[in-house]
């Protein structure tokens, strides 16, 4: 098989002793759990100290997609939340910092070899934020976790190190140098090409790289319509299986009808690409990823010699253009999720708008609110108050801070407005709440606004 045949030369490719050894390094220097990951997550080394990774074994154990309670390797769910920060390390310059379902913390920085990545080294999980536990019980609930286990998960939590986001923010780049010593000179053309933030730029050169092969005769670069639309069909809804069934079938009419023409060739898959990138879109993956994607594989149908070459290579964007539709959707959410709470706690005491935490999450401001209110239960802004309710009530303990100072300090922009909130969300004032020294428990809980 082509694809086996390449997994083992990407393999071989990569010096695992050397990523191995650079991983147990990395936790014995900075005290963190580090891994290193295959190109579809999954773990192939880890290097962490007893206790740091148990809550890891614990959800490879109860999660969805779980191994055997023999098995102590990671589950399903893992190795998607691990491929999920690899994708976004890709997109973002060679590192990326991100939450995974459980709102732990981890980093992660890609290998290459030869433009393509062929592994990562990974670290976490840590704390950089105290964990919401009745966010993180509703999440794990929709991940289909049995209440049976949540004591045992949030023991697991407990015990895993509480590290300051500056620590996490240093380690993170530093894990992307090692990252780069790993890799061969494309890692560094790589991420100039991804730092450049030129997207328009490299859209327009995408579209001026399709146009020079899509200027053929139209009967020559037809497709079998009625297999597009299956394939189509099958990429919106994340069936892996079925795409690459008819992908294959596409391939072989591809390579019938081109006379073995390597030009015609290309410039069917690029049209064929061109679609799949659609599909994926219109099944929920994230546009500016597949745009992303779309642009590192377009500039590589140039190096391929033969339809092996192509096959494998097509059949790697399937792979990942499913995965981003379908298995990384949930991974993805919960990463939103925890990084916009992360952001409002450390910010709610100044002005904070929906679209200002939708671009800390790189998400376009509606669909990041459809997805807050999805995920919690509660729009943004009904829940951005309840945080500065919390800590209000923190304040108004102290009797020594007037009123009037305490609504500025926990991010209201006038204290009328602060004292309806909060009476909206304890059912009481903020002066009756000082008065009872903190006695009156919170009794209703401030409705969301359309």
């Amino acid at each position: 098989m082509v694809t086996a045949t390449r997994d083992k030369d990407n393999l071989a490719a990569w010096d695992m002793q050397a990523a191995c050894q650079a991983a147990d390094n990395f936790s014995k220097a900075c005290g963190v759990a580090c891994r290193v990951i295959d190109p579809m997550g999954r773990t192939l080394h880890v290097a962490a100290d007893a206790g740091q990774t148990g809550i890891c074994s614990l959800a490879a154990r109860v999660m969805p997609g779980a191994r055997s309670q023999d098995d102590a390797g990671p589950s399903q769910f893992c190795d998607n939340a691990h491929l999920y920060g690899c994708y976004q390390a890709e997109r973002f310059g060679g590192r990326y910092i991100y939450f995974c379902p459980l709102g732990l913390t981890h980093w992660v920085s890609p290998v290459y070899r030869e433009g393509q990545v062929v592994g990562a080294l990974l670290c976490g999980p840590v704390n950089m934020v105290d964990p919401d536990e009745f966010l993180i019980e509703d999440l794990v609930a929709r991940n289909g976790i049995h209440p049976d286990y949540m004591s045992l998960l949030h023991d697991e939590i407990a015990r895993v190190p509480v590290v300051s986001t500056e620590r996490v923010n240093a380690m993170s780049e530093t894990l992307y140098l090692v990252a780069g010593g790993l890799s061969d000179k494309s890692f560094s053309e790589t991420v100039a090409r991804k730092n450049s933030g030129e997207l328009q730029a490299k859209l327009w050169e995408q579209i001026s790289f399709i146009k020079r092969f899509t200027h053929k005769n139209e009967e020559e670069l037809a497709y079998p319509i009625e297999k597009e639309s299956q394939l189509l069909d099958r990429i919106e809804v994340g069936d892996k299986a079925a795409s690459q069934e008819i992908l294959n079938e596409i391939l072989g009419h591809i390579f019938f009808s081109s006379s073995g023409s390597i030009e015609i060739m290309r410039a069917r898959v690029i049209e064929l690409v061109v679609l799949l990138s659609r599909a994926a879109i219109r099944g929920g993956a994230d546009v500016e990823q597949i745009f992303g994607l779309n642009y590192t594989y377009l500039n590589k149908i140039n190096t391929f010699r033969n339809i092996d070459e192509i096959a494998y290579w097509l059949s790697g964007i399937l792979t990942r253009f499913t995965d981003q539709v379908f298995n990384l959707t949930n991974v993805k959410h919960a990463d939103v999720i925890f990084r916009a709470i992360d952001f409002v706690k450390k910010n709610y005491m100044k002005k904070i708008t929906l679209e200002e935490t939708a671009s800390q999450v790189f998400l376009s401001s509606a669909y990041f609110s459809r997805i807050f209110k999805e995920e919690i239960g509660d729009n943004f802004n009904s829940y951005v108050n309840g945080i500065r309710v919390d800590a209000a009530m923190k304040l108004l303990l102290n009797e020594t801070i007037p009123l009037v100072d305490i609504s500025s300090m926990v991010g209201f922009e006038t204290q009328s407005y602060f004292s309806k909130v909060f009476k909206r969300v304890t059912g009481v004032t903020p002066g009756r709440y000082r008065e009872s020294r903190g006695k009156i428990k919170p009794g209703i809980k401030e409705q969301s606004k359309t």
